[in-house]
């Protein structure tokens, strides 16, 4: 193990802000995305259970029949599940007392399967704060936050093994420290436990939504109105379950939007996700007609479509899509203060946006 820890941001790239209340959208409440278990499902792969109830097991209660099929989850760990709307009965969410019904398929959303393997690697990180309690990093687009099915190896749980001797094992061996999580392609901040106490501080946070985090979203399209919200339940498409989608009795999940910026063709926003679900702010703005730039998922071409020869050519050298978390703000697990954190827009972003110039 190695305390170096990579290159560090200096104070005209990333600051650190001492506040007492993070600022809101106006008209806003003061609450955030939500923690599922120990680690925040935010913007992030996940894997779906499926299971289809039979005549034997109508009538049971929607906790009890997954607590004798889920053996990795504890019964408060499904209960915290069912109650942020991770469990959907026939589509939609339920309560734990649900008493099932032949026939009704019940899926489970849980973090993405685990590698076998985990071995600590000399990966460079952008360092923003660090104290005994925690780390502030701003992670890079391509890096994928912690080791799953086909990615073993070269993570930020790989590259955090190496740079920290002390971190926090809530999330399990594999996941050292890891609170919340990004996209393998969005970047942005993200906050790091070193002790158990400040973990489970911290997940309080995320599991009450009192974590502020923002961010910067460059859309496709002309977006009218100056701010709104976006409140509109997700699940897995029924269609192609790879894919995420706005599904009626899906899991409830609100984004708010403010114009930073509007070019002619394209729309610059800051975006505050107050849920935290699998790709909720690229969902989100795709269902308004308004997708991410750079995002092959959900964008349905519409990279492909622009006259002009040289935006086209600046989306296709992007490689990423066009969102950076931007804005970081929480409580001191041990001190109690507020701290908000600001993290610039990356250069590969900032080129982007001159192109639209």
């Amino acid at each position: 193990m190695n305390d170096t820890h990579g290159t560090k941001s200096g104070p005209d790239d990333t600051t650190k802000t001492d506040v007492n209340t993070p600022e809101e959208f106006p008209g806003d409440e003061a609450h955030e995305e939500v923690a599922s278990g120990t680690v925040a499902d935010v913007e992030t792969e996940a894997t779906t259970l499926v299971f289809q109830v039979g005549g034997a097991d109508a009538g049971t209660r929607l906790d009890a029949f997954l607590a004798a099929r889920v053996e990795a989850f504890s019964r408060t760990r499904l209960k915290q599940s069912i109650a942020d709307g991770d469990v959907l009965v026939a589509g939609a969410t339920a309560k734990a007392s649900y008493k099932l019904r032949a026939g009704d398929s019940v899926e489970l959303e849980t973090p993405a399967p685990l590698a076998s393997n985990f071995t600590p690697e000399d990966i460079p990180l952008d360092i923003i704060y660090e104290d005994d309690s925690l780390v502030v990093l701003n992670k890079a687009a391509g890096l994928v936050v912690h080791p799953a099915a086909g990615v073993p190896s070269g993570t930020l749980a790989n590259a955090l093994a190496f740079h920290f001797q002390k971190l926090s094992a809530h999330a399990g061996a594999l996941r050292p420290g890891i609170v919340h999580r990004l996209d393998r392609d969005t970047s942005g901040l993200m906050v790091v436990a070193k002790t158990e106490t400040a973990h489970e501080h911290l997940a309080d946070q995320f599991r009450a939504r009192e974590v502020f985090k923002s961010y910067v979203a460059l859309a496709h399209g002309c977006v009218k109105e100056e701010s709104g919200r976006i409140e509109e339940p997700l699940a897995r498409d029924p269609r192609n379950r790879t894919r995420m989608g706005v599904v009626r009795g899906g899991r409830p999940a609100l984004s708010l939007y403010r114009v930073r910026r509007a070019y002619e063709r394209f729309t610059l926003l800051d975006v505050q996700i107050k849920t935290g679900r699998t790709h909720q702010i690229r969902v989100h703005l795709a269902y308004l007609k308004h997708p991410v730039v750079g995002d092959k998922i959900y964008n349905g071409g519409r990279d492909t479509t622009i006259s002009d020869v040289r935006v086209r050519a600046a989306i296709r050298a992007l490689g990423r899509q066009f969102l950076h978390a931007a804005e970081l703000g929480f409580r001191h697990p041990q001190t109690g203060e507020t701290l908000r954190f600001d993290a610039p827009l990356p250069p590969q972003l900032s080129q982007m946006l001159e192109a639209l110039e």
